[in-house]
């Protein structure tokens, strides 16, 4: 009975854990990396065809973005996730398969004129398709049994429509032991979800720590903050920005806007246009509206029940097609545009920033996490004073700010809220999901708070639960960069980063060779032993 942790160790993005117990296999998330990796992850130690189930907390590509991928390559298991995170993921998955097809078909077309090999997509609408048909949606609070050794339950975990924490069981060799996986916890006071549930009780805990070192202003009042930007950024004839996650945070903000217009907080533009420009928020937007109204909060069960559409409001407009998109920037009139990606790496956000950054005018407004190494990260920090945008150097003049408090992550506090509920001293617990420095401190404060045995894994960890002890402890590889580091150097330096992590993995199988027949373990030593006297020659 093992835990391995793969990915979203020292680094905010990737989450994925890997489990074995009495002979089954499975993964907690398969997500993307986004924005610029710190460390080497290590592979899955298993061919997927090997995996028998895998649990997802919720819809956001940085959990759930490589799901199709272990499809491609064979699984063929059962996915268990909540049913909003399903109908999310639906939506989801398919935006990013099109996403990957659309960069196939441009690097491609690049490749053919240099003579360079084909580029294929990580996946493919086909892929998105078979892993739908694993989907083995369950409902919150539900207890459910993976065979004989493994049981799960979802809690709200009150980050995103459908968002959960898991209880998990094992049992193997007459012991369970039970973890539980926070998943990506929501900040307090978030409007249209159900707030997050507490669980008490865990042998072991796997939490997140995004803001583990901080704390959120939550004192700001959302509403009057955005009709203050809103206002003064019309008043000077410009256009505010809002570079937005297409699932989630748009629906939030859309929700904010018809706060403030009801209460006539934004004076001399009347029912000023607001856009939604994202394809992927309009189906979202649709996902939320007709999603079970357990999943909402008591104001919005409230709206609903009064006949109020709660992500409605005068002047706002959604465009779909590439013309409807292009059209937006064409009109001079002061207005509001949502755009996603919510971190500036792709989509039609970064055209509205090509037309608005330049423009003293206007503002570029940030209402959720910027991951190191992102466009986003980088307008946010204020660290340079132009930015390249499809090949051009854009000059940064607008206005840029960030929603205080306006994050879908519990901070420093809110993490040991949730953690302080536990009434059980665990055996471990294990902080992932944090940027470096951030994880190591925020397991330093939980050892220090509660007295528990806290680690930040780095990737390819190994830890037994029925032991009790770590079976691989491995130190981090760091991921080296080289100023203009030519291809082939790239090529060189990413092929021995691939290797090290191999080495690591192979470590990993080797360790899990403890019990098996001594002719199984001889015959594995032998060709190790031929494979490192070839290298070595």
């Amino acid at each position: 009975m093992k835990i391995t942790f793969l990915g979203a160790t020292h680094e905010v993005t990737g989450s994925c854990t890997y489990l074995e117990v009495g002979g089954r296999r499975g993964l907690v998330d398969f997500g993307m990396e986004q924005g610029k990796d710190v460390f080497v992850n290590q592979d899955l130690p298993v061919e997927p065809t090997a995996l028998d189930f895998v649990l997802v907390t919720h819809a956001h590509i940085d959990h759930s973005g490589r799901l199709p991928l272990l499809c491609k390559n064979g699984f063929r298991g059962g996915i268990y996730l909540t049913e909003a995170t399903a109908n999310l993921c639906d939506i989801m998955l398919r935006d990013s398969a099109n996403i990957q097809m659309q960069e196939a078909e441009w690097q491609n077309r690049k490749a053919k004129r240099a003579g360079e090999d084909v580029y294929e997509p990580m996946y493919d609408l086909d892929d998105v398709q078979a892993t739908v048909n694993c989907f083995r949606p369950c409902k919150v609070g539900q207890l459910v049994h993976i065979g004989d050794n493994v049981a799960l339950r979802f809690v709200n975990a009150g980050h995103l429509l459908g968002s959960a924490s898991i209880e998990v069981w094992l049992t193997e060799g007459g012991e369970t032991k039970k973890i539980v996986f926070s998943g990506d916890l929501g900040n307090r006071n978030m409007p249209i979800i159900s707030p997050m549930d507490h669980v008490h009780e865990a042998d072991y805990i796997v939490v997140e720590s995004t803001y583990g070192d901080r704390l959120h202003d939550n004192n700001t009042d959302s509403v009057h903050f955005l009709a203050d930007v809103i206002q003064r950024t019309l008043d000077r004839g410009g256009n505010v920005v809002i570079p937005s996650f297409a699932v989630g945070r748009t629906q939030e903000i859309l929700y904010l806007i018809r706060e403030l217009k009801n209460a006539h907080l934004v004076h001399g533009h009347g029912d000023f246009p607001v856009y939604v420009d994202s394809p992927l928020a309009v189906e979202a937007t649709s996902v939320f509206l007709q999603c079970d109204r357990d999943c909402f909060d008591n104001a919005t069960q409230l709206l609903l029940a009064s006949g109020v559409n709660p992500l409605m409001s005068p002047g706002l407009n959604v465009s779909v097609s590439t013309d409807e998109s292009k059209a937006i920037n064409d009109d001079r009139t002061p207005k509001v545009i949502i755009s996603s990606s919510g971190m500036c790496e792709g989509g039609r956000i970064r055209h509205h920033l090509k037309h608005n950054l330049w423009r003293k005018e206007s503002t570029v407004l940030f209402v959720g996490y910027q991951a190191y190494g992102t466009l986003g990260r980088i307008l946010q920090d204020g660290d340079k004073d132009t930015v390249k945008l499809f090949g051009e150097d854009i000059a940064v003049k607008a206005e840029i700010l960030s929603m205080p408090g306006k994050s879908g992550h519990a901070d420093r506090d809110g993490l040991i809220d949730w953690l302080a509920a536990f009434t059980c001293k665990p055996a471990m617990v294990f902080i992932n999901h944090g940027d470096d420095d951030v994880t190591e401190s925020f397991a330093g404060l939980v050892a220090e708070r509660f007295g528990w045995k806290t680690c930040a894994p780095y990737s390819g960890t190994v830890y037994d639960l029925l032991s009790d002890a770590f079976a691989v402890r491995p130190e981090g590889i760091p991921i080296v960069r080289k100023a203009a580091e030519t291809p082939q150097a790239q090529r060189k330096r990413m092929l021995f980063e691939k290797l090290v992590a191999a080495g690591q993995r192979l470590v990993t199988v080797i360790r899990a060779c403890e019990g098996m027949s001594n002719k199984d373990v001889g015959k594995f030593t032998d060709q190790i032993n031929r494979l490192c006297e070839k290298w070595q020659r």
